[in-house]
């Protein structure tokens, strides 16, 4: 394991931050719009999301770069900026962090298919690596290959991050099957802890797709796979359209009453992920201090 990581759970649990997508929205961030693009057109407004999480009590904080790969962004006519956006990300969460927390930068899926023939996984290679190295350039502490649902995909972005020397954290999406416990490709947790940690990822775990309830039973199968620190960023439940908004049902205290179930789990990093914010931060610190 990389010895940020032995730092970093020397602490015990290790609290992450909430939702980037939903806060920048309600800055501003218009439907369609490219958020990552908001790294160098509303820098302030991104770094206001990651301050709030700092001051909420996240110990490690994401970057503004989810979708910032060639691939992606090429979809929005963004592609010759992938260094620009991925290293003023990082800039701008370091900044925010002001020593009080670390950055483990965002490195999300590219939306290419393998099996259509959309990308070989050359392109996913040097995509991935195209956008770490410029994270890296711009200070972040570590990676968190996240929302993935293609362990190819993952193991891949993985092994291009880890080219850095950062180290690289390697998170799934389980929603699909009988069960809800795999991913989109069929895959299940052990089948992802092995394969992530075979790609050299310093920490495996599940984010976004089930709520947090859902997620206890998936922690606790990561982290019998392998012998590594679990990641947990679960959505505040799953989502319903209300009068043409998404809206989530899970509260902050009834998400961070499952905080001892995760810890039990197995569960060595706790966030979360879609329909949250810096009040679930706050709730789940709480929870930690009892």
């Amino acid at each position: 394991m990389h010895s940020l990581m032995e730092r970093l759970l020397a602490q015990g649990t290790v609290v992450t931050d909430g939702a980037w997508g939903t806060q920048l929205q309600a800055r501003g961030l218009a439907d369609g719009e490219c958020p990552d693009a908001w790294n160098l057109s509303h820098p302030d407004q991104v770094e206001a999301v990651a301050r709030d999480y700092v001051e909420a009590g996240s110990q490690v904080i994401l970057t503004n770069t989810f979708r910032a790969n060639r691939l992606t962004l090429a979809g929005y006519g963004l592609a010759e900026q992938v260094r620009a956006i991925n290293r003023r990300g990082a800039e701008i969460s370091k900044r925010a962090a002001a020593g009080r927390a670390r950055v483990f930068a965002s490195i999300g899926p590219s939306g290419k298919m393998l099996f259509t023939g959309e990308v070989t996984e050359e392109d996913w290679l040097a995509a991935f690596a195209e956008q770490a190295e410029a994270l890296a350039e711009g200070g972040a502490d570590g990676f968190v290959v996240e929302t993935l649902s293609d362990p190819a995909e993952a193991r891949i972005a993985v092994q291009a991050a880890r080219r850095t020397g950062l180290p690289v954290v390697g998170s799934l999406v389980f929603d699909s099957g009988k069960e809800k416990d795999r991913t989109m490709m069929g895959t299940t947790p052990e089948q992802a802890a092995a394969e992530l940690a075979e790609a050299g990822a310093d920490a495996v775990g599940a984010n976004c797709g089930l709520g947090i309830a859902g997620y206890v039973p998936i922690c606790r199968r990561l982290r019998r796979a392998v012998d590594l620190p679990v990641w947990i960023k679960a959505n505040a439940g799953l989502p319903a359209l209300v009068n043409g908004r998404t809206v989530y049902a899970t509260r902050p205290e009834e998400f961070a009453g499952y905080v001892p179930a995760l810890i039990d789990a197995g569960a060595s990093f706790i966030g979360s992920c879609c329909g949250t914010g810096p009040e679930f931060i706050r709730a789940i610190r709480k929870e930690l201090s009892r």
